[in-house]
């Protein structure tokens, strides 16, 4: 069976940045026998078809993505967390070629082990969404409109913490009363 996809080959080709890192990250995550497929428009090794790892590039960084990241042990004290709502998703990040090279024995210990973590069927304990803190702005639209909050209540535990989420990342008040305006109409359809 073929583990590589032609499609991460035209995401390499068309890749300005980070290019390198990302052909050396394949060729760490292929070598771990993982199968490649361009997922979200970006190279995604799997197990078995479920998700083991992701390569993905920021400004400042890229990274190797693992999606059940925090129920890896992380010995050495490299995952990180995206940001504080991230709940499965840990990231080990490069900002050059020479330290996937320097740490590519870690970075297979850590794919094997995720591996691990798979096959033994492990699951993320993820918050329930009542344990989101609701931001101020929102819910003072609630305690104003019980249609909103009947409609909003209505919606799937995802999409409700979708809203939550997207309303809470704005570091302004202003900012978000304007999301949760532009929002309003889309929670009661």
């Amino acid at each position: 069976m073929n583990r590589t996809d032609s499609k991460i080959d035209g995401f390499l080709r068309k890749t300005k940045k980070w290019r390198e890192e990302f052909q050396k990250l394949r060729m760490v995550c292929l070598e771990c026998e993982l199968t490649e497929e361009l997922k979200w428009g970006k190279p995604c090794y799997t197990y078995q078809k479920s998700n083991i790892v992701l390569i993905h590039g920021f400004k400042e960084y890229c990274a190797l993505l693992f999606m059940k990241g925090s129920l890896l042990k992380d010995a050495k004290g490299i995952l990180v967390q995206q940001t504080e709502n991230v709940q499965a998703a840990r990231q080990i990040r490069f900002t050059n070629v020479r330290e996937i090279v320097e740490m590519e024995p870690v970075l297979k210990a850590y794919i094997k082990e995720a591996i691990e973590v798979e096959k033994a069927g492990l699951e993320v304990d993820y918050k329930k969404t009542s344990e989101f803190v609701i931001p101020e702005e929102f819910q003072n639209r609630l305690d104003e409109s019980p249609a909103l909050k009947t409609a909003f209540a209505a919606l799937t535990p995802g999409r409700q913490r979708g809203y939550i989420l997207y309303f809470s990342a704005a570091k302004q008040s202003k900012t978000r009363e304007a999301r949760v305006e532009k929002c309003v109409q889309q929670i009661f359809e």
